[in-house]
Parts: structure tokens; sequence; C-alpha cells
């Protein structure tokens, strides 16, 4: 089993308003951090359902068994003799809990993992909502771009045909005032 992702501290991020703004989707689904509960029983009934996944577990639980059937077999003592039907008892109570505790554990991480892929689902939607958003201003900013080009191209045009205009009166009148002089 693996271990839950680390629940998001928005005043861990607080001077980063992007990283918050980002953790928003994640605010929902704060409730299913821990697997048995927000309480110490809760937290205990965790750590104890995924200390059953350790080797550490495993080796203390297998030196235990066999400290049991040696001091039984080797006759040191005798609260359970062969066929250990204590031991059984005992093994037969631990999975009894421990099943349980496992499968819990199991079930919430697998809603925890469908509430954080849910919120993930909606931060891409969001971002690609922005995206869309982002795109459509651009389309716009475009089309004002052009239309102010292409009033700037009549402008252009405007201004060289009265360039023009101007030259030719202006030729014009140079024209009347050297032949009035000239009479």
């Amino acid at each position: 089993m693996s271990s839950p992702p680390p629940s998001p501290d928005p005043s861990h991020h607080a001077a980063n308003g992007a990283k918050l703004h980002e953790l928003r989707f994640l605010k929902p689904h704060l409730h299913l951090t821990s697997a048995f509960g927000s309480g110490a029983f809760g937290q205990k009934a965790e750590s104890f359902a995924r200390y059953f996944d350790t080797p550490q577990f495993l080796l203390i639980q297998t030196a235990i068994v066999v400290i049991w059937i040696v001091l039984n077999v080797a006759g040191i003592t005798h609260f359970d003799i062969y066929p250990f039907i204590l031991l059984n008892l005992a093994f037969s109570l631990q999975a009894a809990y421990a099943a349980p505790l496992i499968l819990l554990a199991q079930t919430r991480q697998a809603d925890r993992d469908k509430a954080l892929s849910e919120a993930d689902a909606q931060h891409r939607e969001a971002l690609a909502l922005a995206a869309e958003q982002r795109q459509q201003h651009l389309t716009e900013q475009d089309a004002q771009m052009l239309a102010l080009l292409q009033q700037n191209t009549e402008l252009t045009k405007l201004t060289h045909q009265l360039s023009e205009r101007i030259e030719i009166l202006t030729a014009a009148v140079h024209q009347h005032l050297v032949g009035s002089q000239s009479r």
C-alpha cells in the first residue's frame, strides 16, 4: 500500500498566489486525507494497517512464532503445546482485525485517489478553459490589429493622394504667381 499524498497546506503557499490558486480544486477533498478519520483513533488505526505491509512486521512476527514454538517444543514452557491451538487462535484474531483494517485502508485510499483524480480533472478543465479564453482574446486582438492596419493603409493612401494634390496645387499656384510677375 502506498502512503497518502501529503495534504496541501494553503499557509505554506500563501506567498505564491498561483500555487494557492491551483490547490483550490483539492479543498473539497481535504477530508479524505486520513483513511480512518482525522482523530487520534484514525491516525493510529491507519498507521497500524500500514504497518502490516512492512518487512519489519513480517520479521517480528516470524521471530515471535519461532520463539513460541521453540519454547513449547523444548519443554521450557507448556502454555501452548503441540498442535499450538493458542498460536492458531492468535493468528485468527490477528487476521480478524488486520483484514478489515487493510481493506478499509485500501478502500479509503481508492476514494482519495478518485477524489484527487477528479480534482485534477477539474484543474485540467479549468486550464483548458483559460487557454481557450486566451486564444479567443488573442484572436480578437489579431482582428483589431488587422483592422488598425487596414485603417493605417487607407490613411497612408489618403495622405499620399492629398500630398499629390497639394503638390499639384502648389505647382499651379507657383505657375500662377510666376506668370503674374512676368506680365
